[in-house]
């Protein structure tokens, strides 16, 4: 199996709790929290080593939060390369009303990263990547990191003759994208800014994604729709994967989950179809577990069953 490795520019230590009734004005009386290990490539490999998996987490630390953060990946199991920061690693929130089980998100924007300490994970980078590894860069830049950086990780791993996953939005997946990877994964809303349109439906969305991997660097696009599942997109054509209806409990952790799972599934030498049908396994899985919890694998395996039921019957 080919070495897995991701990278997580702005982690953050995720705290979930929940309180009876949500009002403005009132001291609210929460119930005790849970900490979890969080941010795009951090969640990857924990997602990764749910699946019986192993990856090395590349990761930004800072202050207490951050050893914190530390403690809690290691508990896991899970190899990890930190870059230590002045500034503190972020903390996010999600607090479930358990009187009509709404779920309330705070995301912070994160720790101001100084250039040198940025600057150190692309020189870091080439001596970790050799050929044939894959990198997941997967989340959002610190405030203050330029909007370039995952092209710059790109060029890098173009070099290194590694393949790129890259799971973000907004300017640095547009520049990113534009650089060159190996697998992207946009939902509907990024697909649409990458494309240059306002929005797109079910008649032009094959059309669109043909169009951008054709005029792109990027062997594989991966759309995820959400409760719709997701399409594959390569240079030859594409394939919808339907996602399995399962009782959906949370939305946190189901992008990470999936994209854990393709990256195993491409390590391990699957077929591109298989990769994805794993995957909407995945993220579907993680839609099925409370506050920020990830998939887990005995609901996974049933799932990619049944997925794979459906490819033999059509």
């Amino acid at each position: 199996m080919k070495r897995i490795f991701t990278l997580t520019i702005n982690p953050a230590l995720d705290k979930s709790t929940s309180v009876a009734g949500v009002l403005p004005f009132k001291k609210l009386r929460c119930q005790v929290p849970k900490y979890e290990p969080g941010g795009g490539g951090i969640n990857v490999s924990r997602a990764i080593k749910k699946l019986g998996g192993s990856s090395v987490a590349i990761y930004l630390s800072g202050g207490p939060t951050g050893e914190h953060m530390k403690e809690l990946l290691t508990k896991e199991g899970i190899a990890q390369k930190t870059l230590v920061i002045e500034e503190w690693t972020r903390e996010n929130l999600a607090v479930t009303d358990t009187t009509n089980e709404q779920q309330f998100r705070f995301g912070m924007p994160g720790p101001k990263v100084q250039d040198t300490e940025w600057q150190q994970v692309l020189k870091d980078l080439p001596l970790l990547l050799n050929e044939g590894d894959y990198l997941v860069a997967s989340g959002s830049l610190s405030p203050n990191i330029p909007v370039d950086f995952y092209a710059r990780v790109a060029k890098i791993a173009l070099e290194k003759k590694a393949k790129m996953i890259l799971d973000t939005s907004g300017e640095a997946l547009e520049i990113g994208a534009k650089a060159g990877v190996f697998l992207l994964k946009p939902n509907l809303g990024e697909l649409s800014s990458l494309c240059g349109v306002s929005r797109i439906t079910t008649q032009n969305l094959e059309t669109l994604a043909l169009k951008f991997i054709k005029e792109h660097n990027c062997t594989v696009l991966v759309v995820s729709m959400g409760p719709k599942g997701a399409m594959l997109v390569t240079s030859k054509g594409s394939e919808h994967i339907p996602a399995p209806t399962v009782q959906h409990v949370s939305s946190i952790g189901a992008g990470d989950s999936m994209v854990g799972g393709m990256v195993l599934r491409l390590a391990s030498g699957d077929s591109l179809g298989d990769m994805v049908r794993y995957g909407v396994a995945c993220g579907t899985a993680a839609t099925m577990t409370p506050g920020t919890q990830l998939c887990q694998k005995e609901d996974v395996d049933k799932l990619y069953q049944w997925l794979t039921q459906q490819k033999t019957f059509n």
